[in-house]
């Protein structure tokens, strides 16, 4: 059997330390990587050179960081199986980026709709960062020969663009990256504001109420949920026209297996408040070892360390060799 049929496809993902992980994340993305890592080979990052293209306040990026890799670890990503680091501690992100930067057009960079929201969202600084933010995506992407990358709906025009970027690159230079595809994941459902449900659940909302954190205590998820909006009908089913009950059907569906006629059939005749305080309990008791896992880990300062020195080390070897390849070709004098 060749090396090539043998080799796991490499997944590359990232996640930016800005603020806790929500039910949302949990659902969308974060719920399956540990699962992931059985099929694919792995690589975790921790997006912080991605979080400074809008002010951060340090101590608390620095802080943030290190709770979103014990956070990662807690939701199931086995150092042994997977290599899970810190973006800023591997450079090659950074190197490769500028040799990227200058193989991708100017044009090419300011038709990204998510530069014009984010410069209309932070137009007190809209600074170069932003502009080149997909570059130093696709060079965490091409520095690794990622064959798949789970995107969002608002990353797949970046991803479109690091697959441009490494084509044009191997076209000038020969063959030199992997072309990334996006990794669609069979993920459960699109989890809603709790306030708002037709908007997705978001950190970044103004109304604590609207999203459930992965750090909330019991009594606090079941206060939110308790605050859901849903209608004046009183009967749980699922219907576009019933987005709050659908929302919390898709929660509870997602975190018991069970479907939505079995969930109706279960709440039939109750009301919401049965229905609410149920959902909030599958929530509860999901989150209760991810939590009691994350504190233990952010306790010991380092064994965490120590994995992110382990991951930097492992991703370092790996993004250093394909620098200095990069470099060979484009003419850079080596000694």
């Amino acid at each position: 059997m060749s090396e090539e049929m043998q080799r796991k496809k490499r997944i590359l993902s990232g996640i930016q330390p800005t603020g806790t992980f929500t039910l949302g994340n949990y659902v969308g993305a974060v719920r399956n990587w540990g699962a992931l890592q059985e099929e694919y080979d792995c690589l975790y990052m921790v997006a912080n050179l991605h979080a400074i293209t809008v002010r951060q306040d340090p101590a608390a990026l620095r802080r943030q960081t290190r709770e979103a890799a014990a956070m990662l670890l807690a939701t199931g990503i086995d150092p042994e199986k997977s290599v899970l680091f810190v973006q800023s501690h591997v450079r090659a992100h950074a190197e490769l980026s500028w040799i990227l930067a200058c193989n991708t057009q100017f044009g090419e960079l300011g038709r990204m709709t998510q530069f014009k929201d984010k410069s209309a969202k932070h137009a007190d600084n809209v600074n170069a960062g932003l502009f080149t933010y997909p570059v130093l995506m696709a060079a965490d992407i091409l520095v690794y020969n990622a064959d798949l990358v789970p995107v969002g709906v608002d990353q797949k025009q970046h991803l479109e663009l690091a697959r441009n970027v490494a084509q044009r690159f191997n076209n000038q230079y020969s063959p030199t990256f992997t072309l990334p595809e996006p990794y669609i994941a069979k993920t459960g459902a699109k989890i809603m504001s709790l306030q708002e449900p037709e908007k997705k659940m978001s950190k970044s909302d103004t109304n604590a109420n609207s999203f459930i954190l992965m750090t909330d205590d019991a009594d606090t998820i079941l206060r939110k949920f308790k605050r859901a909006v849903t209608d004046s009908e009183g009967t749980v089913r699922a219907s576009e026209d019933k987005p709050g009950v659908t929302n919390l059907m898709s929660i509870y569906s997602v975190l018991t297996g069970k479907d939505f006629a079995a969930i109706e059939k279960e709440f039939e005749g109750q009301g919401y408040g049965v229905f609410k305080e149920a959902v909030a309990g599958s929530v509860i008791d999901a989150f209760r070892p991810i939590q009691e896992e994350y504190a233990r880990i952010l306790a010991d300062k380092q064994y965490l360390d120590g994995v992110l020195a382990e991951g930097a080390e492992k991703a370092s070897r790996m993004a250093d060799r394909m620098v200095s390849k990069v470099y060979k070709k484009v003419g850079m004098l080596q000694l």
